[in-house]
């Protein structure tokens, strides 16, 4: 971290802690509310609220990025989160848990992408190197949270949320202090025609497209790779074996990897092959999911989406802000979210609707191999040739 510069180092903590105080939270929450003797269906709306608030405004949290400038945004969106957590930690009736979500979404629909413009901007040609210890940062985090939830839970899930509260609460403290302002190019262009901008930008809106696929493939992590580890071992306690495995081999190698890539591929290709290797992730399954067998494909399995996501993922960030307008980083952010989020979706209820007829796999592993073609072709036509975000942006 010495060789960053203050705002990159401020930005990786920060990503640590909007991770812990995450993960200390939403996984204890559905448990939660069904221990409050909420129907099925009312479960099902808040936890759902809670994504749809934050997917569907991602554009908005990077237009505001882009308008404002992302400091701003980030403080903003750390004490709206603030205020949702806390009140999940006092209040037990449906609108009070609504409300809760809808705030706890909509913070991290604002300081995500303005996150990720501001760590954009700020590293310039080393994006990609940025963004491979942004995601260690965010990892350890994400590893962490659950750890410090599991402590807590025991004492009650208000202290849970409270604590989780309590974290945004000194985030977005510590960001009014040690965050430097940037300041943003004037717009003259509205709103409407940076959207209209970016979404006729066909090379950026066809990665974009692409790209989708290393974000849908990830969230099988969450869902099909661990229904496959309970079904072999015939325990829920392979599930931690999973997390546990993914987030070691994050922290382990993915800043040399990163820095690999870097030295012998272009930024395009670097997707590609990292797509390739998350699609082939899904083929080990199809060969054994039970008994010692299927242990060892699930382990590898893991391995492979893994390793694919490390390569890909640092490269899928900076060429989300090398291309289009390169003073609208936050919308170009924005709109990959939003447009990642749906393929995403749209990936696991089709992945969870064929996990009982077996045929899940197939599927994924052919989405991984489209969308690395989709991704090798936009390079050999040169179309992923990124620039530095503009000085003016700072």
């Amino acid at each position: 971290m010495r060789a960053m510069s203050w705002p990159l180092r401020v930005l990786l903590v920060n990503q640590f802690g909007v991770n812990v105080g995450f993960y200390l939270l939403v996984p204890f929450l559905a448990g939660y509310l069904d221990g409050l003797g909420l129907a099925a269906t009312a479960v099902g709306l808040v936890l759902g609220v809670r994504t749809l608030s934050q997917q569907g405004l991602f554009l908005l949290g990077g237009t505001l990025a882009d308008r404002w400038g992302p400091r701003p945004v980030i403080i903003v969106g750390c004490a709206l989160r603030t205020v949702g957590f806390g009140l999940f930690a006092v209040l037990d009736n449906l609108p009070g848990l609504l409300a809760a979500a809808v705030l706890s979404g909509l913070s991290g629909a604002l300081f995500n992408p303005a996150v990720r413009a501001y760590v954009a901007v700020e590293a310039g040609d080393g994006r990609a190197e940025a963004f491979a210890r942004f995601a260690v940062f965010a990892n350890a985090g994400a590893l962490a949270g659950p750890l410090l939830g599991a402590a807590l839970i025991g004492v009650g899930f208000p202290v849970v949320a409270g604590g989780a509260a309590g974290i945004f609460a000194a985030l977005t403290v510590a960001q009014v202090f040690a965050l430097p302002a940037r300041s943003v190019a004037r717009r003259p262009e509205s709103v409407w025609r940076d959207w209209r901008g970016v979404l006729g930008h066909r090379e950026f809106l066809g990665f974009t497209v692409a790209a989708s696929g290393v974000f849908a493939l990830y969230t099988q992590l969450y869902l099909v790779i661990p229904l496959a580890a309970e079904r072999a071992t015939g325990t829920p306690r392979a599930v931690g074996g999973v997390f546990l495995l993914a987030t070691v081999l994050s922290l382990a190698l993915q800043v040399p990897i990163t820095a690999w890539c870097r030295e012998h591929w272009s930024p395009g290709h670097a997707v590609a092959v990292g797509l390739a290797l998350m699609g082939a992730a899904f083929l080990p399954p199809l060969a054994a999911q039970r008994g010692p067998v299927g242990v060892g494909a699930v382990t590898v399995s893991v391995l492979l989406l893994s390793l694919g996501y490390a390569v890909a993922n640092p490269f899928v960030m900076d060429l989300v802000a090398g291309l289009g307008d390169r003073d609208l980083p936050g919308t170009q952010f924005g709109v990959f979210y939003l447009v990642s989020g749906l393929i995403a979706a749209g990936a696991s209820a089709g992945a969870g609707a064929l996990w009982q007829t077996g045929w899940a796999w197939g599927p994924l592993a052919l989405l991984g191999v489209g969308c690395a073609v989709a991704v090798a072709g936009l390079d050999r036509a040169g179309a992923l040739v990124t620039a530095t975000v503009s000085g003016s942006s700072r």
